[in-house]
């Protein structure tokens, strides 16, 4: 008897070890953010292509919106890994699936409408979306080679995450200023161990934005699909510092968002670009710079009149343009106070739609934006593993010099030069030229 007890106790000791150690395979986090913005822009004078529009001011001074998000994280296999984010994403008394949505002004190209790109990274309705969703295989081959395929966490890089007080993504990251766009893809990466290159890896990657659908005379939509490819280089990454380049290119762009659907590929855009962050006690700094250039197949897209891959008519003229962006944070104990300037010049064109940014996607803008914040975060004691609370509070300034910004079709235009009679510089979207979002959030951590 007293065997079979002493088997018994045994048997449930190593049970309960084993379900211990099972109960590590998910990890669960997430975050919740209100946020309050106060938005005027001035738009200049213009011709729509009809008539002429005198220039006015725009104004939404209570525009608040719900986020919430919930990470996931499962340990499936030995070095197999699946990690999902499901976001809800709002305007305060709004749902807006596919009908009217106040966050759409009609002023910019990426604020015109949810495509599948955007998806949770814009306001849409109370559903819970997915974000991400991938799985990775690790230690390759006993290699430290690692192959990844879903939809990828390619939306917040560096050195974005300073602003929202958050730790940068890690290997899945990519350089802010080229890409914050949702992309379900792949990824072939490598970290190999070098002692004069810390935290030194390379990956390639590749993303599909737009699927054509089948090939036959009843077809109804046009064009092939769109694809990416890119090659991401990080040689050193160590808490005090950061180096990452990459280079991207965008086969087939489409001239219409994903889920318009477009009608036809306008030609290919390639990017090179890559940032640097540092640490020096308590001061975060980061410059970014990035170069577009576009390849033009003369295609184009019929709405008033005909305008191609960053030209009028069917021009088939490369563009090239480029943009820089640096900025700051200096963290005191709980406050922590950051400063960020970027600019692009006249035929810079990034892929950045899904950024955090109310009016447009700064990073994408013809000209320059200036913003600062302040982050208070709560004294209050972490519960949870990531657990923080804060406010803060933020203000954008947009100057624009041409129009286009985020926008890839058509010849942008200097603001300046815009008026009321000559058809000739007639726009679609109405040119803002100059635009103010005085930002309050109020987020949680966990």
């Amino acid at each position: 008897m007293k065997k079979i007890l002493l088997l018994v106790v045994v048997t449930l000791l190593m049970t309960a070890g084993m379900a211990a150690a099972a109960d590590d395979w998910l990890t669960i986090g997430g975050d919740y953010r209100f946020r309050y913005d106060v938005l005027e822009g001035k738009v200049h004078n213009y011709h729509n292509g009809t008539t002429g529009v005198a220039g006015y001011d725009v104004k939404n001074n209570s525009f608040m919106t719900n986020r919430f998000g919930l990470n996931l994280k499962a340990d499936a296999a030995e070095d197999v890994v699946v990690k999902a984010r499901l976001v809800m994403y709002k305007v305060f008394g709004q749902q807006s699936d596919g009908g009217y949505n106040p966050f759409m002004g009609g002023y910019f190209a990426d604020r015109g409408a949810v495509n599948d790109g955007t998806t949770a990274h814009v306001p849409g309705s109370s559903s819970l979306l997915v974000d991400y969703a991938y799985a990775t295989v690790n230690n390759v081959f006993d290699a430290p080679l690692w192959v990844s395929i879903g939809r990828r966490p390619s939306t917040g890089g560096i050195p974005s995450n300073l602003r929202q007080n958050q730790e940068k993504i890690g290997t899945a990251g990519i350089p802010a200023i080229l890409v914050d766009y949702a992309f379900d893809g792949m990824t072939l990466g490598y970290a190999p161990d070098i002692a004069k290159l810390p935290g030194a890896y390379a990956k390639l990657c590749y993303g599909r934005g737009y699927e054509s659908g089948y090939t036959d005379k009843t077809a109804t939509r046009s064009g092939s699909d769109t694809d990416f490819i890119g090659l991401n280089a990080v040689p050193y990454d160590t808490e005090k510092m950061h180096v990452e380049v990459q280079y991207q290119k965008g086969m087939n762009i489409f001239d219409n968002p994903s889920d318009t659907p477009p009608t036809t590929n306008l030609g290919d855009i390639s990017w090179i670009g890559g940032v640097v962050t540092g640490k020096v006690n308590n001061l975060n700094v980061f410059v970014s710079a990035a170069t577009s250039k576009t390849d033009p197949n003369g295609n184009t897209w019929m709405n008033l009149g005909s305008a191609s891959l960053m030209n009028d008519g069917s021009s088939k003229t490369s563009r090239t343009g480029n943009a820089i962006y640096i900025g700051g944070r200096y963290d005191m104990g709980r406050t922590k106070i950051g400063a960020e300037y970027n600019q692009g010049s006249k035929y810079w064109i990034s892929m950045v739609p899904a950024a955090d940014d109310i009016w447009t996607s700064k990073l994408g803008t013809r000209g320059q934006v200036y913003e600062v914040y302040v982050i208070q975060e709560l004294n209050r004691k972490p519960i949870s593993k990531k657990g923080k609370a804060f406010v803060k509070l933020g203000y954008q300034y947009y100057n624009f010099d041409y129009t286009g910004s985020n926008n890839w079709v058509g010849e942008p235009k200097k603001i300046s030069d815009l008026n009321t009679t000559n058809p000739l510089l007639a726009q679609m979207l109405a040119p803002v030229e100059t635009a103010k979002d005085l930002y309050l959030t109020f987020e949680v951590q966990f």
